[in-house]
């Protein structure tokens, strides 16, 4: 159901309808809430389309780490870097920059690291009970994810990122350049080796696993509400929300609306360093996709994804706000970088394109707790590159904060209030 116009009353509205809003809209009906969606697309067609498809349980480093920040200058100066500003945005940008070179301090990296860690544990187990509950599981992939080191230096210089993982309990391993031909044939050879996460899981498609979510809703009667929510006010009895010629009042809001979300967090009481990361992907459709798992060559920031009858390309961060058009430099980037490790792409064009936006905290960690200005308002949201993964989860800690189960302590370090 669809619903543009006029007034409408239901018990919980949520704000945004990506991967993480549907989900916690589906763990709440399951609980017998009444519950509506506000999104003014067509839901999960942004980053939760766009992404990776990885279900990456294994991604437990924040983006700022000693290592990117000692190399910041260097990174943020050269345009086919895989973190890069868009210079017409560094000035607003900059207190932001400012809080992320404080997370990325040795201490402040490794307390995020085991923030993520914790709400990574179990990740894909999450992933695969939700896509039996909706019909998705023909769309599940097992056959792990893999990160290449295009030399033995590279290979060795990871070894920390490699104990790091190892001792926050990440299945990983270590794999020589022959097993890497092993596992994945098709790929040049590759000098330094890999690291199979062999546990991990992806979407084949992620479009299509959005669009059974969003159908497993609608049978549930969950309203799709199109509009773009506005404004966020406490009234007698609940929460408005409004944007055009919308009104939904609830009893409780939960906002979801991903890089959207800073201007209406404020209006709930809590002022949140939101700040917008554009992600890229480009695709190639084939037949015969050369690859069968995720592969992400580390030093160039990317992922090479199979997907039902495409190959896709994606990654890298692009710090520059949502009002910009897309850069045809940052595509161009992976477009060279997918005919470095596939020549036989010299021949081919990309068949699409995307850009998207991605929410992205200075610390990696997402939002999700009250507003400073009441409970009746749930924020869940900040999730960067870990939202597909961390949506079932996500569901599941909103759904216990609004029936006031378990010990909110737990949940204590993700909470707005830690800003």
């Amino acid at each position: 159901m669809e619903q543009a116009a006029g007034t409408v009353s239901t018990e919980i509205a949520i704000v945004g309808g990506g991967t993480i809003g549907m989900t916690i809209a589906l763990r709440l009906r399951s609980e017998g809430r009444e519950v509506a969606i506000i999104e003014p697309g067509d839901p999960g067609m942004g980053a939760s389309y766009g992404n990776a498809g990885t279900i990456a349980d294994y991604a437990i480093m924040p983006v700022g780490t000693p290592a990117v920040l000692k190399n910041l200058p260097s990174l943020l100066l050269d345009r086919d870097s895989p973190l890069a500003i868009r210079k017409a945005y560094l000035p607003m940008l900059f207190p932001w920059l400012l809080r992320f070179a404080w997370q990325s301090l040795p201490g402040n990296a490794a307390r995020n690291t085991a923030l993520i860690a914790g709400l990574l544990a179990g990740a894909a187990a999450s992933w695969r009970e939700l896509a039996a509950e909706i019909g998705g599981a023909g769309l599940i992939r097992e056959n792990g994810a893999l990160y290449l080191y295009s030399s033995k230096k590279d290979f060795l210089g990871a070894r920390k990122d490699f104990a790091l993982r190892r001792n926050h309990g990440v299945m990983q391993v270590l794999v020589g350049p022959d097993e890497v031909a092993a596992l994945e044939p098709a790929l040049p050879p590759i000098a330094g080796g890999g690291v199979h996460f062999r546990d991990a899981i992806h979407l084949a498609d992620p479009g299509g696993m959005m669009r059974l979510l969003a159908a497993k809703l609608t049978a549930e009667g969950v309203p799709f509400l199109k509009a773009r929510a506005e404004t966020l006010t406490r009234v007698n009895g609940g929460v408005e929300i409004s944007g055009g010629a919308l009104r939904v009042r609830a009893k409780r809001v939960v906002l979801a609306a991903g890089a959207h979300s800073r201007a209406l967090a404020a209006q709930a009481g809590s002022r949140v360093p939101l700040e917008t990361e554009r992600g890229y992907h480009l695709e190639y459709d084939m037949d015969d996709v050369p690859l069968t798992r995720p592969t992400c060559p580390t030093e160039r920031g990317f992922y090479f994804i199979p997907m039902n009858g495409r190959l896709r390309v994606a990654g890298t961060v692009e710090l520059g706000g949502t009002a910009a058009p897309p850069s045809p430099h940052r595509l161009a980037a992976l477009e060279r970088g997918a005919r470095a490790v596939f020549p036989f792409l010299n021949d081919r064009t990309p068949d699409r394109t995307w850009m998207g936006f991605r929410p992205s905290m200075p610390d990696s960690v997402p939002v999700i707790g009250p507003s400073g200005g009441g409970d009746d308002v749930i924020l869940a949201f900040g999730h960067g590159h870990i939202g597909l993964t961390l949506s079932p989860v996500t569901a599941r800690l909103v759904s216990g904060l609004i029936s006031r189960r378990g010990n909110g302590n737990d949940i204590a370090a993700y909470s707005p209030a830690r800003f």
